[in-house]
């Protein structure tokens, strides 16, 4: 279990983190979510000791990072997955991060089948493309058989089959009862792989909610389709009832259920081809939930050469 209690972190006269608290349990996999400079890679700096807090504090397994006579076995994390010297091979990385716990090489070669390395094992880092780079930073995540794992953007470089993998792989390490908590910018992956969120903005809690009912709460209406437009208009419209005409006989209801729009319709002997509640995505949910913690924001107007 993670645990993040009244957080707070400051640099000067910016604060990254303000008074976060958060719990993520075992058995699911929690997505990370936010903006840029919601405070994200923050948090998780202070989670493993690598900055101080200002104020609050960080526990994984009940105990701060620091305290854990053998952390590795605790929480592996990945967050930059670069951090290797170019020179040494993915093996010997794993064997030195290994040694300072106790792991030997059986242990390194498990991993590396598991992150799909055997292969290329005695092969310099340095040559190594940006996903193969990203399979051995998930592998040192591993390699302590921990009982929680922090992965951020772990998806960076994949290829499809990788993305895949990974995806599959978070799901089975939950499954096992570990505690996962993965940071990702992409909603289609988080949609497919993640059972809760944890939502930040500007260095607040936003949300803290399982994925369906984020997606349930966003407001979306029903989409209709008939030859007689402005007749349903006019017999749908009311109090709390948008109506956006999408062209081509269809016509998008928020306010009302599929029962009231189908009611209406058969009173007025208005014939109905289609009738379809519409459901949000993820992106959309999030995107509405972030609107306003959104810190750097672009425009979408071209830029004169």
């Amino acid at each position: 279990m993670i645990e993040v209690e009244n957080l707070t972190k400051r640099y000067g006269p910016k604060t990254a983190v303000d008074g976060l608290s958060f719990t993520v349990r075992p058995g699911v996999v929690t997505g990370f979510l936010g903006p840029n400079g919601a405070g994200k890679s923050t948090t998780l700096r202070l989670l493993v000791g690598l900055d101080a807090p200002t104020s609050g504090g960080t526990k994984v397994n009940g105990k701060p990072y620091r305290r854990h006579r053998a952390p590795l076995r605790e929480i592996g994390v990945l967050l930059e997955a670069r951090a290797v010297h170019p020179g040494r091979s993915a093996r010997d990385h794993l064997l030195a991060v290994g040694a300072t716990h106790g792991i030997g090489a059986k242990r390194v070669d498990e991993v590396l089948d598991v992150v799909g390395l055997t292969e290329v094992a005695r092969r310099r880092v340095g040559k190594f493309s940006l996903g193969m780079g990203q399979r051995l930073g998930i592998g040192v995540a591993l390699l302590g058989d921990p009982r929680a794992v922090v992965l951020d953007e772990p998806v960076n470089g994949l290829d499809p089959d990788g993305i895949k993998w990974i995806r599959h792989l978070l799901r089975d390490l939950a499954a096992e009862g570990r505690t996962v908590f993965v940071s990702s910018h992409l909603m289609s992956e988080m949609a497919l792989t993640a059972d809760h969120l944890v939502v930040v903005g500007r260095g607040k809690l936003v949300a803290d909610v399982p994925v369906a009912d984020l997606i349930a709460s966003t407001r979306r209406g029903v989409r209709v389709r008939t030859p007689r437009t402005s007749d349903l208009v006019a017999v749908l419209q009311g109090d709390g009832v948008e109506i956006t005409s999408l062209g081509g006989g269809v016509v998008d209801v928020i306010g009302l259920s599929t029962e009231d729009i189908g009611t209406r319709a058969l009173v007025a002997g208005i014939p109905l081809f289609e009738l379809t509640p519409q459901r949000a995505s993820l992106e959309e949910a999030y995107t509405e939930l972030t609107r306003d913690a959104v810190e750097y924001r672009g425009t979408s107007e071209r830029v004169a050469a």
